[in-house]
């Protein structure tokens, strides 16, 4: 089983839909994240080692451990890789801000470890290499757990999520099925499970391939239009340039909610239904284990989801941190 990464507040419009698609460099500079009531709001850093002083969490705030500062790029700071956009998880509010379930999330967990937090927008392509190459301390950026990714990472589940297609108003290619596909072109995020289940590829057999089942149909294959971001696939639907975008669920539902003129998802065509995790780098094992006690401890109390449901994403919610 096997997904994507998924990706509220007003809609980021940019050419008729979003706005503050800014472009990530591989190594961009950390970007501050606002977060909610009862976490601290998230900090700016200047290069990795200068971090910019942050408000210390309210009183209430729960802490629930610590971490070993040689287990951090920045002592006292929790630095998290994120590809923004990709609403609702991760996205830019109306100031150029991060934002989202995820970002929150990611903020009070910083928190109940006594730590500020700082979001490094990178690729979504290049987001394992960008922890490896010590970017950041860990990853939230709607990853789904793949074998592929757990060769590579560490994973904590905290959501769950599926793949659908968002297509135009009124369905005009006539897309219902997965066969529909057949001939067509589909939009995908470049490294997202949805194009390893149209290609065939990662965790996916050759045979298992949206694009494959096609052929073995007598169908033409799939023309598989891939997007570095997720903004740009869905500006390329807009325009016509593809009959479909392939994505994880809360994001489709998200951007048509957001553009109910423009988009719609193909009703009951749901696949692949699966986890996504927190990524940790396999030495960090302290790192790990206290992510995932603040993660827990958030689902116990309530505040897990809390966040969830500010997004409309509560239906994706994870029990534990062992789900």
């Amino acid at each position: 089983m096997i997904s994507s990464r998924f990706r509220i507040a007003g809609v980021l419009a940019a050419a008729a839909i979003v706005v503050g698609a800014c472009t990530a460099a591989a190594t961009p500079s950390p970007t501050a994240a606002p977060t909610p009531a009862p976490t601290p709001t998230a900090v700016v850093l200047g290069p990795v080692g200068t971090p910019a002083p942050t408000p210390t969490p309210a009183p209430t705030q729960v802490i629930v451990g610590t971490v070993p500062p040689d287990q951090l790029v920045v002592p006292g700071h929790l630095t998290i890789c994120s590809d923004i956009p990709y609403p609702p998880q991760e996205f830019f509010d109306a100031n150029g801000n991060p934002t989202g379930s995820d970002i929150d999330i990611g903020a009070e967990i910083a928190a109940r470890l006594g730590l500020k937090v700082a979001v490094q927008n990178t690729v979504f392509d290049t987001i394992i290499a960008a922890l490896d190459g010590n970017k950041c301390d860990i990853i939230i950026s709607a990853q789904n757990i793949t074998a592929d990714r757990l060769k590579a990472v560490d994973m904590i589940p905290y959501f769950h999520a599926g793949q659908s297609f968002v297509v135009g108003k009124g369905n005009p290619t006539g897309i219902a099925t997965a066969m529909d596909l057949c001939g067509k072109s589909v939009g995908v995020e470049n490294g997202t499970t949805e194009a390893d289940h149209l290609n065939g590829t990662g965790d996916y057999k050759p045979a298992d391939g949206l694009s494959a089942q096609c052929v073995a149909a007598g169908k033409a294959k799939i023309n598989v239009q891939p997007f570095t971001k997720d903004s740009d696939a869905l500006l390329a639907l807009q325009s016509g340039k593809v009959a479909a975008y392939f994505t994880d669920s809360p994001v489709a539902g998200y951007y048509t909610v957001q553009q109910p003129d423009l988009f719609q998802v193909v009703p009951g065509l749901i696949l692949d239904d699966v986890n996504e995790g927190i990524s940790v780098g396999k030495a960090n094992t302290a790192l790990e284990a206290s992510v995932k006690a603040a993660l827990q401890s958030m689902i116990d109390d309530g505040t897990y989801l809390k966040i969830l449901t500010k997004y409309g994403v509560q239906a994706d919610a994870v029990t534990s941190t062992n789900s």
